[in-house]
């Protein structure tokens, strides 16, 4: 198997995702929405809290590329191009084929604008 590939299987679907085709992740109560590049919604039924262990336990060091950003949200952080703090805005793009916008509390995006800041 593709270790670039990360599987989601339930009784009824399965999805295979290649992890850097994924810009974020968003929690909707029990579910897991896995957003993609090409702006495909994959609904998974697993909170944030276990995605984000799911993510940790099979990609390993792999799961670096991925940042938790506040209650709501895991970002691929090779996509992050804008923060704003004042405005409570991030902005994902890969300057080419896609943009998003996800409104994100103050504090998260100081904390992970500071992380940035102290990692370059």
């Amino acid at each position: 198997m593709n270790k670039d590939i990360i599987l989601f299987n339930s009784r009824d679907e399965l999805y295979r995702i290649e992890i850097s085709k994924v810009v974020y992740f968003e929690a909707d109560g029990n579910y897991t929405h896995i957003v993609l590049i090409n702006k495909l919604n994959c609904p998974i039924c697993m909170n944030l809290a276990r995605m984000e262990q799911t993510l940790a336990s099979n990609l390993h060091e792999r799961a670096s590329i991925f940042m938790r950003i506040g209650k709501r949200y895991i970002v691929n952080v090779k996509y992050v191009v804008h923060i704003n703090t004042l405005k409570h805005k991030l902005v994902l793009s890969d300057g080419i084929s896609f943009v998003y916008t996800l409104d994100i509390s103050k504090e998260a995006l100081k904390n992970m604008k500071n992380i940035f800041v102290n990692t370059q």
